[in-house]
């Protein structure tokens, strides 16, 4: 188990003092996302099974901001669900033994609702929280948040299958 696992595994949150890495290439570590579908940047916090708080840089370099909307740049709802299940998906398998053999797919998104527009500058922050985890499913409640906003929040259900 790497130190940042273990750090995880404790239950450690990166506080003062603690310099815990749960940067871009741990996150490509435990998840399958690659540029530019991946909407994690970095995790600043992971109680295991339980909350993960993660957030993701939104640049005027995103790719779907040359279509959405061309004078006016704010990022498609759907990726912020799909940021919102990433970081999900982080919480769900970072310390899961065999995790590197499983992926997470989407069962269900419920309570799908979208506050505010995200645009370029924007720090997104995830903040996930486990409903109810089995072995090979769970439920999230997940918030996308700028600024201490709401900007997009669900209720997410997946399975873990093997890749």
């Amino acid at each position: 188990m790497s130190e940042n696992e273990q750090s995880a595994a404790e239950g450690r949150s990166g506080g003062p003092g603690e310099d815990i890495r749960w940067d871009s290439q741990w996150i490509m570590e435990v998840l399958p996302h690659r540029y530019p579908f991946l909407l994690v940047d970095r995790v600043l916090e992971i109680e295991p099974d339980k909350r993960l708080v993660a957030i993701k840089n939104v640049t005027i370099n995103e790719e779907f901001f040359l279509g959405h909307f061309p004078g006016h740049p704010v990022m498609p709802g759907v990726l912020l669900v799909e940021g919102m299940a990433q970081a999900g998906g982080i919480l769900v398998l970072h310390d899961r033994e065999g995790a590197k053999k499983k992926l997470v797919y989407f069962m269900g998104i419920d309570k799908a609702r979208f506050r505010r527009p995200v645009v370029p500058g924007d720090q997104v922050r995830y903040e996930v929280e486990v409903l109810h985890m089995r072995q090979s499913h769970c439920k999230l409640s997940c918030k996308a948040l700028v600024d201490g906003k709401v900007a997009a929040e669900a209720v997410i259900s997946s399975a873990m299958v093997d890749r």
